[in-house]
C-alpha cells in the first residue's frame, strides 16, 4: 500500500496503538471518483442511443460506429494490466488525477470533428477521442474497491463501493437519456458533443484540486492496514492459483461482456422490429435505474449480513431468466410495457450485484491488492465483451426491410433473433457454473476478526485500551 501508512513495516502495529479513524474527507474522494466514473461512462455510450444519426452524419457505417464503443473494450485488456499495477503501486490519487485528464483530454479530441469545418477523416478523430477515455476507463473502474478497501470502516465498505460502480452505469443511463434528447437532427451532434466535456472538464478539476493523497494517515480497519501486502507479481500469481476467484472472474467477467454488448446493441436490435430511439433510450434507462436501486438495496444488506456468496448467486439466476425472456420478446412488435419490465429486471437483478460481486472478489483474494482482484474480473470482462460483441455482430443477418423498422442508417436492417438467444445461452451457462462451483471463505473478515474489533464496535474506552496507562 502507497503512502504514510503503508510505507512503514510498523505502520499496521502503529494503527493498532490509535486506534482506527474514518476521514470525512473520504467522501470527497468517493465524490470525484464516482464523477470521474459517471463521466467516462456518458462518453462511452453517447453515440450508442443515436447511431443512425451519428453515422449518417460523419458518412460511417454501422460498424464503424459499434467500434467507437468496442474500443473501450479492446483497449482496456492491453492497458487493464497497466491500471492494476498503478493502483497497487503508484497510489490512488496520482492514478485518479492521470485518469481524469485522460478522460478530459478524450473528450475534447472526440469533439473536433463536430466544431471544426474542413476534417477529411472524422472518423479518426471520434476514434482517437473514443481511445483516450478508453485509457481512463482502464484507470477509474477497479477504483471504487480500492477506495472503499482504504478509506472506508468496515461497515461502510460495500455501500462506498456500490456508489462508486454505480456511477457508472448512472453515467450510461445519462448516455441514454441526453442522447436522444439532445439529438433531433444531424445539426445538434455538436451541441451533444459539449455537453459531454462539461462534466469530464469538472471531473478533472476536482481530481487535481481536492485530492491529497493516497491513504488516510490511520487506517480505518485491519483490512486497510495490511492492504496490498503482497507485490504485484507475487499477488497475480496468488490470483492464479486461487480456484475460487478464477471462477468468479471468468462467469462475473462473462456476465460484464454480455451486459456491455446488451447497452451498446440495444437500440439496434428493437429499431428493427418497429420501436424508436426514443423508446430504446427509455429501456436502457430502466435498465440502469433499476440496476442502481437493487445496488444500493443490496449494498446495505450485505453491509450488515455478509452473505457476499448467496447474494451474487440468486442475482445470477434471476438474470438469466430475464436474459430468457429478453431474447424472446424482443422479437415481438408491439411489446413496449413487456420490453420497459424485462429491462427494468435486468437492471435489477444483472447489474445490482456488480459491487457485491466486486466485494466478493477482494475477500476470496485477501490479503491480494484490491486493484489486481478487480482489475483482472474487469480485463477478462472486457475481453470477454469484446469477443461477445464481435460474436454477435456477425451472427446478425441482414434481412429485407420490414415496413414497420425505424432504423435510419440507410442500409438493410439486421435479423438480431440468433444474437438475443445466444446472449441468454451464455448467461445461463455462467449463472450454472457460478452456483455449482463457487465456494470461498471470506478471508478478508477472518483477518479483522482476529486483529481485533471493527471501528464501529470501539467505544472511547476500548479506543484507549491500548494505552490505558495513558488515558486521564
Amino acid at each position: 500500500m502507497e503512502g504514510p501508512a503503508g510505507d512503514r513495516p510498523g505502520a499496521p502495529v502503529l494503527g493498532a496503538l490509535r486506534g482506527y479513524r474514518a476521514y470525512a474527507r473520504r467522501w470527497v474522494f468517493l465524490l470525484v471518483l464516482s464523477l470521474l466514473s459517471c463521466s467516462n461512462a456518458t462518453l462511452w455510450l453517447s453515440f450508442a442511443p443515436v447511431a443512425d444519426t451519428i453515422a449518417r452524419h460523419f458518412l460511417l457505417s454501422t460498424e464503424q460506429i459499434n467500434w467507437l464503443s468496442l474500443v473501450y473494450l479492446v483497449v482496456s485488456i492491453p492497458f487493464g494490466v497497466v491500471a492494476i499495477w498503478a493502483l497497487d503501486s503508484v497510489g490512488l490519487r496520482w492514478t485518479t488525477i492521470l485518469c481524469a485528464w485522460l478522460n478530459f483530454a478524450g473528450s475534447l479530441l472526440r469533439a473536433l470533428p463536430s466544431m471544426v469545418v474542413g476534417i477529411q477523416d472524422p472518423f479518426a478523430f471520434l476514434m482517437g477521442g473514443q481511445s483516450l477515455c478508453a485509457l481512463a476507463q482502464s484507470l477509474v473502474i477497479s477504483s471504487p474497491a480500492k477506495l472503499a478497501a482504504l478509506w472506508f470502516p468496515e461497515h461502510q465498505r460495500a455501500m462506498a463501493n456500490t456508489i462508486g460502480m454505480m456511477s457508472n452505469p448512472l453515467g450510461i443511463l445519462a448516455a441514454n437519456v441526453l442522447s436522444p434528447a439532445l439529438v433531433k437532427k444531424e445539426d445538434d451532434i455538436t451541441l451533444m458533443m459539449v455537453v459531454y466535456i462539461i462534466p469530464a472538464g469538472l471531473a478533472c478539476l476536482l481530481a487535481s484540486a481536492c485530492l491529497w493523497e493516497s491513504v488516510p494517515p490511520t487506517p480505518p480497519s485491519a483490512g486497510a492496514a495490511h492492504s496490498t501486502s503482497e507485490s504485484f507479481l507475487d499477488g497475480l500469481k496468488l490470483l492464479a492459483r486461487n480456484k475460487a476467484y478464477v471462477i468468479l472472474a471468468v462467469c462475473f467477467g462473462g456476465g460484464i461482456g454480455i451486459f456491455s454488448s446488451f447497452s451498446v446493441l440495444l437500440e439496434q436490435v428493437l429499431c428493427v422490429n418497429g420501436y424508436s430511439d426514443e423508446f430504446a433510450g427509455l429501456c436502457g434507462a430502466l435498465f440502469i435505474v433499476f440496476g442502481i436501486l437493487g445496488a444500493l438495496a443490496l449494498g446495505l444488506y450485505v453491509d450488515r449480513t455478509k452473505h457476499f456468496t448467496e447474494v451474487v448467486k440468486v442475482g445470477f439466476c434471476l438474470t438469466s431468466v430475464v436474459c430468457v425472456a429478453f431474447a424472446l420478446v424482443s422479437q415481438l412488435r408491439g411489446q413496449t410495457a413487456a420490453l420497459a419490465a424485462i429491462c427494468s429486471l435486468l437492471g435489477f437483478f444483472g447489474f445490482s450485484v456488480a459491487p457485491v460481486a466486486m466485494e466478493l472478489a477482494v475477500e476470496c483474494t485477501f490479503p491480494v491488492g484490491e486493484g489486481a482482484a478487480v482489475g483482472l474480473v474487469f480485463v477478462l470482462g472486457q475481453a470477454q465483451g469484446a469477443l461477445t460483441m464481435v460474436l454477435l455482430t456477425s451472427l446478425a443477418v441482414r434481412r429485407a426491410e420490414p415496413s414497420f423498422s425505424t432504423c435510419r442508417d440507410g442500409q438493410d436492417p439486421l435479423d438480431w433473433q440468433v444474437p438475443a438467444l445466444l446472449m441468454a445461452g451464455l448467461s445461463t451457462v455462467f449463472s450454472c457454473c457460478l452456483v455449482l462451483t463457487f465456494h470461498t471463505p471470506y478471508r478478508r473478515l477472518q483477518a479483522e476478526a482476529r486483529a481485533g474489533p471493527s471501528i464501529q464496535d470501539q467505544s472511547p474506552v476500548a479506543d484507549c485500551a491500548p494505552l490505558l496507562q495513558d488515558c486521564p
